[in-house]
């Protein structure tokens, strides 16, 4: 039988038969025999800042393929004068410390890709990666990894499980990957990659380097129980709960994860915020369940921004419909796979009582080379308000040329709600073109109907909307040694903003420009400018308020570590209410770090904020006229957070947020039928708000995905309103620490059986 060219070049670039793959002992000390057969990766180049030159300091990886997993070293050499960055971190929570990143398309297709981090301290981060450059560390997964170090540099081994992700089926002995591996050198921030791509340029996931190795495969049942006690000491009783998580994967094409009353506890707490707004605000989810290979159902729709998707998973177990508390799933079930070429996943989940919700979805994604396309259909039933809601999708991705990519998402939402039909449709198009040599351009068109609804699974920020932006890019890495910036990258962006009847919101132009410095911080700052236009939110659908033309301008400042102290801080001015360019809310953050060793550090944080004409609805008077109010604000946000590593396994915790607002009525007024704010005689009240939330929580971990939590939680709200109340954000902010709503103590025990 003749030997193609095809496979010589499968032997030439990777990595051993079965046959011939010699297992790796995760230690962190490379031995030559085990890494004898494994490619050798010395290209290495600068891509932080992107000059895409030589890898200034020695850095060397190996990598193969073996019956228990995808395995990575590196070696990584660093001079004397270097500070080396050994800061340990909990999971996920990363830093300015040397790291090194294996970053993994498992089926070569640039639908999704997973990273996996492992600093000098042997602390790691992982996630997802979605949309060429989108990345979420909400998903944990099981891996191995270890480093060692020495008086020229660390080494660092990584071994990834074939079950760690569904993968597409194959005809031939071979599978096509494709990895990225990068190095990170905490103090001055430069990062080296093979090959030499970044996530800040349009194709990032698809250019990954391709490589073929043996199509191992592993099967694995993992069954994790959990049991949950929680003392509450506000309503004086005893809870107890258990439930389970299951995964399930008994082939490289087949992965089945299931939750039996999964459990809710305030084991990881969101941060306080204040929203008086339209627009609700979006939270992440560290469910495990709904973290495991989420990425697949990940379709982005919406405004520019990470939060607009088709699948909001915290709908599952929010809020229940008759708004007494979150609601109970019983039980969750999601299936992963592929057959014949096409990628599937189902999602399904069941909350318990009468008011429960049922989540249905269903999505399917097939990829002819430079083409990709998917569909998604999903399906709520909410008996308690007689309303069932569909929505469809299907995108498309091409990319027809290197440097250029088009990606289109079209929608359709169907709603049936006490035997009414509403339907509406909904399209988006990116296109994003890298001309080489830095330089950049991106046009994305976006249309929702004023029918569209997605948010009874979804996240859209909202509807009845028409927008246009065109942004062109230009990168400087070429910049003088004696400049205290490494790169700087200018953005000059225009856009018009319109509802689906006409309306104008707003038009707007902006230039930015993000820099990189050699200490190893970064810089940023906007300058923009919007038009005259209307806010058709503010009054919850009771029509549109004209408003003024109105500036915007941002800057922040992210300082290097020093010694035992780093430092972050921003500042802002924006008008957004009815005063126009002399009435801005200004705000300002500051925020500090000290570490009292590699293991213990304590972080503060102080946000102000001014806001002389805050624009507010305020319900409906009499006859049903809308009523807005303009205030003038203060704001105070105080946050407190310290954590010791006390050890390989445990933890300790420490989280204190504050917040005090006070809001002076400054005028009352209606609104005209062309959408003029009429001012009234009627005044407002005055208000004040206070916010507490503090825990404490300890994590000893048993193996890995298998901890003890031990958290107290306490937290609270007061919102006090009168006339001529004279509140003050210091006093509210001081106040808030007597507040006691909620108060409990948590244990929750979840141990992994991996059967």
């Amino acid at each position: 039988m003749p030997v193609t060219s095809r496979a010589l070049l499968a032997l030439a670039i990777f990595l051993p038969l079965p046959s011939l793959a010699a297992a790796i002992k995760v230690d962190g000390r490379i031995d030559p025999a085990e890494w004898a057969d494994a490619r050798r990766i010395t290209d290495f180049r600068l891509t932080q800042p992107l000059s895409r030159v030589a890898a200034p300091y020695p850095t060397e990886a190996w990598i193969k393929a073996t019956p228990d997993g995808l395995a990575v070293a590196f070696r990584s050499e660093q001079p004397a004068g270097i500070e080396r960055r050994r800061q340990r971190f909990q999971r996920d929570q990363g830093g300015p410390v040397d790291r090194v990143n294996l970053y993994v398309d498992f089926d070569g297709d640039g639908r999704a890709g997973y990273n996996f981090m492992v600093s000098l301290s042997d602390s790691i981060e992982d996630g997802t990666i979605t949309n060429e450059n989108q990345f979420n560390h909400d998903w944990d997964g099981a891996w191995r990894h270890a480093v060692t170090e020495d008086d020229a540099g660390w080494s660092a081994e990584i071994l990834v499980p074939w079950y760690i992700a569904p993968m597409q089926q194959t005809a031939s002995d071979t599978r096509r990957i494709k990895v990225q591996l990068d190095r990170v050198v905490g103090v001055t921030g430069e990062r080296m990659s093979w090959p030499a791509v970044s996530y800040t340029e349009p194709r990032y996931l698809t250019a990954f380097e391709p490589i073929d190795i043996p199509k191992y495969s592993q099967s694995l049942l993992a069954v994790t129980p959990y049991v949950v006690g929680v003392l509450d000491n506000v309503a004086g009783r005893t809870d107890f709960d258990a439930g389970a998580d299951v995964f399930w994967k008994p082939n490289g094409q087949f992965q089945l994860s299931a939750t039996l009353n999964p459990d809710f506890g305030q084991v990881e707490s969101d941060q306080l915020v204040v929203n008086f707004g339209a627009v609700e605000t979006f939270f992440s989810d560290k469910r495990p369940f709904f973290t495991e290979n989420q990425s697949f159902f990940d379709v982005p729709f919406g405004s520019l921004g990470n939060a607009n998707r088709l699948i909001y998973t915290r709908r599952v177990g929010g809020t229940r419909d008759d708004g007494e508390g979150a609601g109970d799933v019983t039980a969750a079930v999601k299936l992963n796979g592929s057959a014949a070429g096409i990628n599937y996943g189902v999602f399904a989940a069941t909350e318990a009582d009468e008011v429960g919700r049922d989540f249905y979805a269903l999505r399917a994604t097939r990829d002819l080379g430079t083409q990709g396309f998917g569909a998604m259909l999903t399906r709520v039933d909410r008996p308690y308000f007689d309303r069932v809601a569909t929505v469809g999708e299907f995108d498309h991705r091409w990319a027809p040329a290197n440097g250029l990519t088009l990606r289109t998402t079209l929608v359709a939402s169907d709603v049936e709600q006490a035997g009414r039909s509403i339907r509406d449709t909904g399209g988006q198009l990116r296109i994003d073109h890298d001309f080489g040599a830095g330089r950049r351009q991106q046009l994305y068109l976006l249309h929702t109907g004023d029918r569209l609804q997605l948010n009874d699974f979804g996240y859209l920020d909202r509807n009845n909307f028409n927008y246009a932006r065109y942004e062109i890019s230009k990168r400087f890495t070429d910049l003088p040694a004696s400049s205290p910036y490494a790169s700087h990258q200018w953005r000059f962006a225009t856009s018009r903003r319109m509802n689906d009847h006409g309306l104008l919101i707003a038009d707007a132009i902006a230039v930015n420009r993000s820099s990189e410095t050699r200490d190893g911080g970064s810089e940023f700052v906007e300058v923009a400018g919007y038009s005259a236009g209307h806010d058709d939110l503010v009054t919850r659908g009771h029509g549109a308020v004209r408003l003024p033309a109105r500036p915007y301008a941002f800057y922040e400042r992210d300082f290097s570590r020093r010694g035992r102290w780093g430092f972050y801080a921003n500042a802002q001015y924006a008008a957004e209410g009815l005063g126009g360019w002399k009435k801005g809310r200004i705000a300002t953050e500051v925020s500090s770090r000290y570490y009292f060793s590699d293991s213990a550090n304590l972080g503060f944080s102080l946000s102000l904020q001014h806001n002389p004409d805050w624009l507010l609805w305020r319900g409906e008077r009499g006859g049903g006229a809308p009523s807005l109010a303009t205030y003038r604000s203060n704001q105070i946000f105080a946050s407190a957070a310290g954590t010791w590593l006390i050890g390989p396994r445990q933890e300790l915790r420490v989280k204190l947020e504050s917040i005090g607002l006070d809001a002076r009525a400054l005028r009352s007024y209606t609104l005209s039928p062309d959408g003029r704010a009429m001012p009234v005689a009627l005044r407002h009240d005055d208000f004040g708000l206070g916010n507490l939330g503090f825990q404490v929580r300890y994590r000893y971990e048993l193996a890995p995905l298998s901890d003890l939590y031990i958290a107290y939680v306490r937290g609270g709200s007061l919102f006090e309103e009168r006339l001529d109340g004279e509140f003050r954000a210091g006093r509210q902010l001081l106040d808030a620490f007597e507040l006691r709503d909620s108060e409990q103590l948590l244990v929750k025990l979840a141990y992994r059986f991996d059967i």
